[in-house]
Order: structure tokens, then C-alpha cells, then sequence
């Protein structure tokens, strides 16, 4: 927004931690008054608050939110200085007022609750009405009952680091139009959001519209500088919209919509081989992240697309050739397993290594491969990991580094220092169906003449013999369960990807149907076609 507004960050922890919960039964120990003060051996409870005491802490936060006094609301909560910052910033700054707050029936500890207020910016007005919720904790020093600090318990578009501000708008609004001439909004495409708010960000001056007055989130900056778009919440003065053409095709992201709201942190791209045009972004993550696009996660056996086509460009192998699948292969002292059940076969070629997707037989090839093998083959080939993509919105290009060591077999199976995004699987995909990498666009090059990324993609043995070993998977090998009955020219890989602090695997799915290339990720999600494999298939049935 412009107009010297000023926001007021979000987040920051308290150098002395003033929550947490304890467990136990009442102590009798020197405690802090609810004004600060110092008590004298009260009797105070240590363990979960009770639902007398949930109702009278919240009731507390409440009142005071209420009457705009943020330094006593925030003192019912376990971080008060973070909350201090947003609470005043609530009304100073985004120029809220007559708040009015209606608690909802507690679930143990957690509280759903409705706003109704107003916001008031240079004459104008708005009613602002949503729920949010919190939970109300014990604190660790005070041993009192407070409001568990997080910024969506203000409203459940904050994150920590973002910032509400009421002013001109950053940038005109506009009207996305996919490529059927549909007009793409977040109301009817969800997840659609985040893009919606980059492309306004970037093209909103270019596409001829005109700035308004609004109530909008407005994020932290990331490490890297960039800064998101600001997430608007409320229209005081309307703007005029720009129109800008998309290449997403109204077909394909309803279908993408569809798949991944049935899985938890789930994400999926689609794109056309034949152009590099995305035809969908979706996501499913109650976090907002647009992981999509931006995700940077180990891809698994999904990687095994790139590792065999450097496998076949470098005369190390071919799909007919010899690739063993024992039960076990040790890369410097670290022993690799493949999935469950999967039956070692010493005569194995490299297609059915592929198709039963055995890990054993790739890292058997780590000491024929150079620390830049993989490397040299996901940039030159597949133009991924030199962070030149433009697509028209912030994406990330894939990161394949140079691995010594044990890193370099755990690359070549999408483990290790591998990180990808749904969009850069999708971008593999199609590059292996038709030989040509094509950087993916979301937004025309010619709007504002940007050059796209170039890699010289694949010779069309290589293809050939990608597109036999894909096939053959979607058909008959890891893939077929949820690629059976497609017609048409199909290919698919699936993937699995170890990831720390999770129960299951990352699931990952990429594969193709006619024009259409996709790749999907769920988070936690388990084997490629428990997930992230059903997703792909819905998008490939339905994307036309």
C-alpha cells in the first residue's frame, strides 16, 4: 500500500518465554499477580486450565480487545509484547474499530469466536466481520490461564511476520482471464490466492486498472528479499480493474481444485509439453504456502526421470540394459534399501528398475557417475537449478548440486541435496515427453518481453527410451493402479521421499496424458500412488 501507511510486524518471540502448560497438581509456590505483581505463597494451579478458568481468561482478552486497550489484552496472553504490537497496530493501522467479539461453545481449551467491527479510512467505512479461534494455555512463570499467542488468533489470514495495514492499495486490482476467456477469481479457484495476489502485485500498473482503498495482509519479507504480494482482506474505495490473460485453462485448475482438497498439504502443476504453458496451480495447505510453485522438497523416485536420461546420455545404460535390483546397495558405507516387498532381481534391466521404481539399481550406478553427472544433466538437459525461470510470478528452478559422497547416490534416487517443486516435476515430465525444455509460463513473455530460460533439452534416443520406460510404468509397472483405463499416449513415475520430522513419506506423482504433463506432492502423504498419484491421475482425466 502507498500513502505512508505504516504496519505494524507480526510476530517476534519475547526474549523470556512467558507460556507453556504445565502438568500436575496445585503447588504452593510464590506466583504473579494478574497485575504483575508479586504474590505470596498463593495456592495456584499447574496443571491444564479447567473450563472456568478458560471462560474467565478469554472474557478478560476479550473485554479489552474490545475497548482498543492492547497493552491489557495483550497481558492475558503468553507472548504480551507480540501481542501488544498486532492488537495496537489492529487499530492503528488498520484502522479497526467497534469491535464486537462472540465467543462460540469451547472445545477443551480452544475457543472458536466471531468479529464484527468496522473499518474507517478518510470517510469512508466498511463493516468487517470473521471467525478465528484460540486456545488458552497455563503459563510457565505465572501459573495464570493465558491466551495462547499466535497472529490468526486476530484474524486467519496472519501468519507470523505479516503486517495489517488500511491504505491505498499497493497495486490496481485485475481481472486474470485463463486461456478459454474465463475470468479466474480466488472465490471460485480457492487456491488460485496467492498467484491471483503476485500477478496483481506485478502487472496491476501494466494492465491499465486503478488503485483503491483497502484492508489487506501484508507479509514479511523473505530471506532472500523478496517481499510477497499483499493479501487484501477488504474493499473501502473500489478500484479498476486491469485485465490480464493467463495461460491457466479453467478446465484444468477446477480439476486440480478438486484433487487436492482431498489430501492434507497437497499441491499440483500442470503444464503443456507442446508450449510450456501452465494450465494449473494448485494447493491444499492450511498454512496459505504456496508449495506449488515455491516448494523446495526432495522429489524421490520421481528423480529417477532425470537420473536415467543421464544414465543413457552419459553410456552408462540403456533401458534395455543390464540394472540389477539387489536388496540392499551400500555408497560409502551407507546401505540403501528399496520399498517394502520389492523382489530383488539381479537380471534386471534398466526399463524394469524403473517401472518397479528399485532404488538398488540407481545407486548401484553412483560409482560411475562424476560428483556434476546429475548436475550437468538437470541443468543443460532439463533447464533446471540456475534460478532463471520467469514465469511471470515467483517460482523456484530446482536445486541439483554437485554431491560427493553418499550424496551423490542419494541423489541420484531424489534424496540427498535434491530439492524440487510440484512446477519443476511437471517441467521434467514434459521435457521427457517431447525432448524440448520449454521453461513453464504462467503469464505470456510478450506482455512484458521477458526471456525466457533455455537448456537443450534431450536427444530422441533419450526420449525414446524415457517415454518406453514411462509408459511402461503408467501401464504395468508402480503406476498402474491409479493410470489404469486412461487412454491415449500416457507415462508416469512415482516417487517417495524421506523427510525429517515426518511419520510417512513425502508422496509424489509426475506424469503425462496426450498434451498435458503434471506433478503433484502431499506432504506426509506416504507412496507415490497413495496421494499424490490419484491427484496427477484426476488432473489428466479431466484437464481437456
Amino acid at each position: 500500500m502507498r500513502g505512508g501507511v505504516k504496519g505494524a510486524v507480526i510476530g517476534g518471540v519475547c526474549a523470556v518465554m512467558l507460556g507453556g502448560a504445565g502438568y500436575g497438581a496445585y503447588n504452593f509456590l510464590h506466583a504473579l499477580s494478574d497485575d504483575g505483581g508479586t504474590g505470596v505463597a498463593a495456592s495456584v494451579k499447574s496443571g491444564p486450565p479447567d473450563g472456568g478458568e478458560v471462560k474467565d481468561a478469554t472474557g478478560k482478552f476479550f473485554a479489552a480487545w474490545e475497548k482498543g486497550d492492547a497493552a491489557t489484552a495483550a497481558s492475558y496472553t503468553n507472548y504480551p509484547e507480540a501481542a501488544r504490537r498486532l492488537l495496537t497496530a489492529y487499530g492503528d493501522d488498520a484502522h479497526i474499530t467497534k469491535v464486537r467479539i462472540t465467543p462460540g461453545t469451547a472445545d477443551g481449551r480452544t475457543v472458536p469466536f466471531s468479529v464484527r467491527a468496522t473499518v474507517s479510512y478518510r470517510g469512508r467505512s466498511e463493516p468487517l466481520h470473521y471467525r478465528t479461534s484460540l486456545t488458552v494455555v497455563r503459563g510457565a512463570n505465572s501459573h495464570r490461564p493465558l491466551v495462547d499467542w499466535r497472529p490468526s488468533v486476530v484474524h486467519p489470514r496472519l501468519r507470523e511476520g505479516d503486517t495489517l495495514v488500511t491504505g491505498a492499495a499497493a497495486a490496481p486490482p485485475i481481472e486474470a482471464v485463463g486461456r478459454e476467456g474465463t475470468v479466474l477469481t480466488e472465490e471460485k479457484y480457492p487456491s488460485l490466492g496467492p498467484v491471483l495476489d503476485e500477478l496483481r502485485k506485478r502487472y496491476g500498473d501494466k494492465a491499465g486498472g486503478r488503485a483503491g482503498v483497502e484492508l489487506a495482509v501484508r507479509h514479511e519479507a523473505g530471506a532472500d528479499g523478496g517481499q510477497a504480494a499483499d493479501t487484501p482482506l477488504l474493499t473501502l474505495v473500489k478500484g479498476r480493474a486491469g485485465r490480464l490473460t493467463t495461460t491457466l485453462g479453467a478446465s484444468a485448475q477446477a480439476a486440480a481444485e478438486t484433487a487436492v482438497r482431498k489430501y492434507t498439504d497437497a499441491s499440483v502443476v500442470a503444464v503443456q509439453p507442446s508450449t510450456g504453458e501452465i494450465l494449473a496451480v494448485a494447493n491444499h495447505r492450511s498454512d496459505g504456502f504456496d508449495a506449488a510453485l515455491l516448494g523446495e522438497r526432495a522429489p524421490g523416485s520421481t528423480m529417477k526421470i532425470v537420473s536415467a536420461a543421464a544414465l543413457i546420455d552419459n553410456g552408462l545404460a540403456t533401458a534395455n540394459g543390464p540394472a540389477p535390483c539387489p536388496a540392499t546397495a551400500v555408497s560409502l558405507s551407507q546401505t540403501f534399501h528399496n520399498l517394502k516387498d520389492l523382489r530383488p532381481d539381479e537380471h534386471a534391466t534398466l526399463s524394469d528398475s524403473f517401472a518397479r521404481s528399485c532404488n538398488t539399481a540407481f545407486v548401484k550406478f553412483a560409482d560411475e557417475v562424476r560428483p556434476d553427472t546429475l548436475t550437468k544433466e538437470a541443468e543443460e538437459r532439463f533447464g533446471l537449478g540456475r534460478n532463471n525461470w520467469r514465469i511471470g510470478v515467483p517460482s523456484f528452478d530446482g536445486r541439483v548440486p554437485a554431491a560427493g559422497g553418499s550424496d551423490k547416490a542419494a541423489g541420484l534416487i531424489g534424496q540427498g541435496q535434491v530439492q524440487m517443486s510440484p512446477l519443476n516435476m511437471a517441467s521434467v515430465t514434459a521435457t521427457a515427453m517431447t525432448g524440448a525444455f520449454r521453461q513453464p509460463v504462467l503469464v505470456p513473455l510478450e506482455l512484458d518481453h521477458r526471456e525466457p530460460a533455455h537448456a537443450r533439452g534431450l536427444p530422441s534416443g533419450t526420449v525414446a527410451q524415457l517415454r518406453g520406460m514411462m509408459n511402461r510404468t503408467a501401464r504395468s509397472g508402480t503406476a498402474a493402479a491409479v493410470m489404469a483405463g486412461m487412454s491415449g499416449d500416457i507415462g508416469a513415475k512415482t516417487g517417495s521421499a524421506e523427510a525429517a520430522g515426518l511419520a510417512k513419506s513425502d508422496s509424489w506423482f509426475a506424469g503425462y496424458r496426450g498434451d498435458v504433463a503434471a506433478a503433484a506432492l502431499v506432504q506426509d502423504g506416504g507412496h507415490g500412488i497413495d496421494a499424490a498419484g490419484p491427484i496427477v491421475a484426476s488432473v489428466l482425466r479431466n484437464a481437456g
